[in-house]
């Protein structure tokens, strides 16, 4: 059976990371198949409409989405995809490896977000000239589904700690329905788990990354608390993610377009191979997405690198190197 992969590159270092992904893939020698989709800000210039309705058709009937980077358009484009797969869970790994600069080496842990609700559900107006209200969303079902997916997350990975994040004690209502309905599941899977609020939650990441494992998160906590963990394990160029639904999966790497490098050559393909690693697990491909994981863990511990951790090699040399090491 041959799957068909949507890949929408999107702007910025999103035309140059994902199709080095794509290349990786290819080189695996595996019934996929690989569709080109555009959107983004490229897209809005050029059809009015920064996620056309023919990607939106692609993405929907593939097997499975690789996504780059989105630029302004970024909000019109992300948040549409994952609505287009049902994603309900974002899972974003937090991991150091060997040969990189790392703040804390010993860093390996693992956020599970609630991707449809809390404050992402759009649902922001203006009441009167000067005043603008942001409705928070959280619903039980939608708590209950991401704390399934985190506990069973953490069980299939070997994950021995799982922690519920939530503000419970000031947004008693939204988060003390969350954290509640979480506490539930773990209790009815008899598994092991603590709760922490989230600002103390990330002074202690920080200072003891290693405490922890999977994390499961409200909506804008995870991205928050996930994009501090970049930042101990070498950056945003390091974090891959899966936007998960029951029949459909998009994957991207966290880093934004970065246009600041867009156009020359040097971003780092990590992210986005390991975004592609996850998407083979997604597909049950689970030891050619191994063998992909091994092959970008090798090239960050031995080289070549490029400048964001600290080399002089471009997007090719590292993607080279990857496919070599295959």
């Amino acid at each position: 059976m041959t799957h068909e992969i949507a890949v929408v590159p999107g702007d910025g270092i999103g035309t140059e990371v994902t199709p080095a992904a794509v290349e990786v893939l290819a080189a695996l020698d595996l019934p996929l198949e690989f569709v080109s989709g555009e959107a983004g800000d490229g897209a809005a210039a050029e059809y009015g409409d920064p996620l056309p309705e023919e990607t939106r058709e692609l993405v929907a009937e593939a097997d499975a989405t690789l996504f780059g980077a989105a630029g302004e358009t970024a909000a019109d484009v992300i948040l549409p995809l994952r609505s287009i797969v049902g994603s309900y869970a974002n899972v974003r790994p937090a991991r150091a490896y060997p040969g990189v600069d790392a703040l804390a080496p010993e860093t390996d842990l693992v956020f599970v977000r609630e991707n449809t609700e809390g404050v992402y559900a759009g649902l922001e107006q203006e009441v009167v000239d000067g005043v603008r209200t942001l409705t928070r969303v959280v619903t039980e079902d939608a708590s209950e589904q991401i704390a399934e997916f985190g506990f069973q997350y953490a069980k299939r990975n070997g994950y021995d700690r799982v922690t519920i994040a939530h503000k419970a004690n000031v947004m008693r209502q939204t988060d003390g329905l969350f954290l509640d309905t979480a506490e539930r599941v773990g209790q009815d899977r008899g598994a092991d788990y603590d709760t922490m609020l989230m600002d103390a939650l990330a002074t202690d990441i920080v200072m003891h990354p290693d405490s922890y494992g999977v994390v499961i998160c409200p909506n804008l906590a995870g991205d928050v608390l996930s994009d501090l963990a970049a930042g101990l394990v070498g950056g945003l160029g390091l974090l891959p993610s899966a936007n998960v639904g029951d029949e459909n999966a998009l994957f991207e790497p966290v880093h934004g377009s970065a246009p600041d490098i867009a156009g020359e050559g040097v971003a780092n393909p990590a992210a986005t191979v390991l975004s592609a690693a996850m998407l083979l697990d997604y597909l049950e491909y689970g030891e050619a997405a191994d063998r992909v994981r091994d092959a970008v863990e090798g090239v960050l511990a031995d080289g070549p690198r490029t400048p964001d951790l600290g080399g002089d090699a471009s997007t090719a040399d590292v993607t080279d190197a990857i496919i070599d090491r295959l």
